[in-house]
């Protein structure tokens, strides 16, 4: 029993030294992973594929444990290394449609996995991306200190590995500045309760969306308001949540 927990701790360290650095220039980029008490499925990467567009991505794989983790982080790897043979990196839909190819569940102990993956020009503030099941992004805009509205960035597609030959819908947004763009899987939002009931999306946009006092932090915000619903304990599914500041 010992021997397997210390594994499943190194498996644990693995899955986080493969995360990004938080960045700030030429825009800042930070983010909270609270993996659950059992090692999950979450990972997530960006880096630059050029001078001019900067990639983001969030993958979620089903399930908990290590087929789940080792999983999620092959799929970052792919990703960040962008071996995918004729996808273009500039576009989101080339990329999970390759992708898809490249991870199907029959061949992969029957899991799947939602990826949202996107593609920022900082040049003409152009947001374009796509989805494969994952939930919408939030777009805040105004400054944080100050009431803000929130939206989310709409996208539909099949999850990666179940539809042989899927193909992916691409979607475009222009992001006008201060804004903040906030990536995040299921286990940001989706609480239950002691009591009864569970936190949804537009819980998560109000929260965004309040104004904050100077120097607090917007995602440990998130953090605490889902640690409060939840109460004591820890949460039930990794906690990931990537903002973009811009």
């Amino acid at each position: 029993h010992d021997r397997l927990q210390a594994e499943l701790r190194d498996a644990e360290r693995y899955v986080r030294a493969v995360l990004p650095e938080p960045m700030l220039t030429p825009f800042a980029v930070d983010w909270r992973f609270v993996p659950s008490t059992e090692l999950g499925g979450d990972s997530f990467g960006y880096h630059w594929v050029d001078e001019e567009h900067f990639a983001l991505y969030l993958i979620d794989v089903c399930g908990h444990g290590v087929g789940s983790a080792l999983l999620t982080v092959a799929v970052a790897n792919t990703l960040r290394s962008e071996a995918l043979p004729r996808a273009d990196f500039r576009q989101p839909a080339q990329v999970l449609a390759a992708l898809n190819e490249a991870y199907p569940m029959e061949r992969h102990g029957e899991l799947f996995s939602t990826v949202w993956y996107g593609v920022y020009q900082p040049g003409c503030r152009m947001l374009r991306y796509a989805t494969a099941g994952h939930p919408s992004p939030i777009v805040v805009s105004g400054a944080p200190g100050a009431a803000c509205e929130a939206r989310t960035l709409e996208g539909s597609g099949p999850c990666i590995g179940i539809m042989p030959m899927a193909r992916y819908a691409q979607a475009e947004s222009t992001l006008v500045t201060p804004a903040r763009l906030f990536v995040f899987s299921d286990g940001a939002y989706e609480i239950a309760r002691p009591g009864g009931g569970m936190l949804a999306i537009p819980d998560l946009m109000q929260t965004l969306a309040q104004p904050l006092a100077d120097g607090q932090s917007e995602l440990d915000h998130v953090l605490q308001v889902a640690r409060e619903a939840h109460g004591p304990g820890a949460l039930e599914d990794d906690f990931t949540i990537i903002k973009v500041a811009l």
